[in-house]
C-alpha cells in the first residue's frame, strides 16, 4: 500500500474576516426564532396595531367626516407606546435562554474557545434582539409614515414632520438597547431561561410598583424616575417634541437609562467569561 506524504500543506480554504464572528451567532439565533411557530403568531400579532394605524390614515386621507383621525407626531408616539407590550413578551421570549442556555449547556467555554472574542459574543447575541425588536418598532413606524405619504398623495405631512424620521429612529434604538441589554445581563446571572424571565418581569413590574406607592403617598410624578418604562416614556415624549406627561426633569430619565446600560454592560462583562462554566 504507498504511503503519500502528509507534512504540510498551504491553507487553500477561504479565510473569514476578522470580527465577523458575531453574524454568525446572530444569524444562527434569528433563524431558530423564525423556525418557531409560536414566535411566529407573537410577530404577526404585533403588526395588528399597524394594521389598525393603516386603516385610520387611509380614513383620514379619503373620508371628509374622519378628519379628526388625522396623523400627527402624537400618532406616531402613541403607536410605539402601544408596541410596549409586544417588545415585552418578544424580548422575554426571545432572550431569556439567549445566554443562559449557554450557560446551562457549559457553551461558553467552548465559544470562548474559538477565534471569537467576548466582544464578538456578546455583540451577536444583542444583534438577535436588536434586530426582532426593531421589527415591531422602527419598521411598522417607518412604513406609516410611507402609507401616509401613499394614501395623502403629497409630502406635506412629511416634509412638515420631517423630524419624525429621527425621532422615530433615536427612540427606538434608545428602547431597545435598553431593554435588550438588560435581558442579556440578566440572561448571564443564571442558567434557567424561566428563572431571567422572571427578574426580568420583576424588573419592570417592581420598579412600577415602587413608583405607584410613592406617587399614592405624595400626589407628585417627579419621582416617575423609579420606574424604567416611565422614563422610557418621558424620554419618548421629549424625542417627539410632545408635552412631557410626568414632572421629572427629562435628564434625569436620561440618567436613569444610561446608569442601566452602564451596569447591564458591566454586569455582561464581568459574566462572560469561559473559566465560569468549566464542570
Amino acid at each position: 500500500m504507498p504511503i503519500h506524504d502528509q507534512g504540510y500543506r498551504r491553507y487553500t480554504g477561504i479565510r473569514a474576516q476578522t470580527g465577523r464572528a458575531w453574524s454568525v451567532i446572530a444569524t444562527a439565533g434569528i433563524r431558530t426564532l423564525l423556525a418557531k411557530r409560536t414566535f411566529i403568531g407573537l410577530l404577526l400579532l404585533s403588526w395588528v396595531p399597524f394594521l389598525v394605524r393603516a386603516v385610520q390614515i387611509y380614513a383620514a386621507a379619503n373620508l371628509p367626516q374622519a378628519q379628526f383621525l388625522a396623523p400627527d407626531a402624537a400618532m406616531f408616539r402613541s403607536f410605539l407606546q402601544q408596541q410596549e407590550i409586544f417588545l415585552f413578551f418578544i424580548t422575554v421570549y426571545a432572550g431569556t435562554g439567549l445566554i443562559a442556555n449557554d450557560r446551562r449547556a457549559n457553551a461558553l467555554q467552548i465559544y470562548l474557545s474559538k477565534p471569537l472574542s467576548r466582544a464578538e459574543y456578546i455583540f451577536g447575541k444583542f444583534a438577535i434582539l436588536l434586530a426582532l425588536l426593531l421589527l415591531v418598532t422602527w419598521l411598522p413606524a417607518m412604513l406609516l409614515l410611507v402609507i401616509q405619504v401613499m394614501f395623502a398623495g403629497s409630502f406635506t405631512f412629511f416634509l412638515t414632520h420631517l423630524y419624525l424620521v429621527p425621532a422615530i429612529t433615536i427612540f427606538s434604538l434608545i428602547q431597545v438597547a435598553t431593554v435588550a441589554l438588560a435581558m442579556l445581563a440578566l440572561s448571564s446571572l443564571s442558567k434557567s431561561s424561566r428563572y431571567v424571565g422572571i427578574l426580568y418581569a420583576g424588573l419592570i413590574f417592581f420598579s412600577q410598583a415602587v413608583y405607584g406607592i410613592v406617587r399614592g403617598i405624595t400626589r407628585d410624578t417627579r419621582m416617575a424616575w423609579l420606574s424604567v418604562p416611565l422614563d422610557l416614556q418621558q424620554i419618548g415624549d421629549a424625542i417627539f417634541r410632545i408635552e412631557p406627561r410626568f414632572a421629572m426633569p427629562v435628564w434625569s430619565a436620561f440618567l436613569v437609562i444610561a446608569l442601566l446600560i452602564a451596569a447591564s454592560a458591566f454586569i455582561l462583562e464581568r459574566r462572560v467569561r469561559g473559566i465560569e462554566v468549566v464542570a
